[in-house]
């Protein structure tokens, strides 16, 4: 069993932990919510949206070898205070180095995403860039707020 089908069946039990640990140091990782984090940034999100998820489950199709993988997978859970249904497609290219995760990079409609998680603003602006900013401010304010309950005002992780 490869890095990435390892990775993706961590995902499905929600096992953070072991997901994180599959992150270099040095990694970094992008999506369309979170644009730039770091491999320490990148497994405390992992914890951060596991833990909150509501009725999570997943179903992916991995493809890799030694050095990258290639990664089709759906997301199905319940975000926000309205418990809204969504259902995310999502293509993911991982590189590895040493056995460990050192670029991940996903990729999802941002529009498609937005209408499910937030209704009427997501139809109607989740097209535009500055719904997709708004969202991808608050999400990296709630990480840090995340961090500062797990870590104390130091915020993020080291690297490990």
């Amino acid at each position: 069993m490869g890095l990435a089908e390892r990775f993706y069946d961590a995902l499905s039990v929600a096992d953070h932990h072991t997901m994180g640990l599959m992150y270099a140091p040095t990694a970094t990782f992008s999506d369309p919510v979170f644009p730039m984090l770091s491999g320490p940034e990148a497994a405390l999100m992992w914890e951060m949206l596991l833990t909150r998820s509501r009725d999570f489950s997943v179903s992916y199709n991995v493809r890799e070898d030694d050095s990258r993988a290639e990664i089709v997978w759906v997301a199905r859970h319940r975000f926000g205070r309205n418990s809204r249904p969504v259902e995310n497609r999502v293509r993911t290219e991982m590189t590895f180095q040493a056995g460990r995760i050192v670029r991940q990079v996903d990729r999802f409609g941002f529009w498609a995403w937005s209408r499910q998680a937030l209704g009427l603003p997501g139809w109607l602006l989740g097209w535009t860039p500055l719904l997709q900013h708004k969202v991808q401010a608050d999400a990296q304010q709630q990480l840090i707020l995340f961090a500062e309950s797990k870590f104390g005002r130091n915020g993020m992780p080291a690297a490990r």
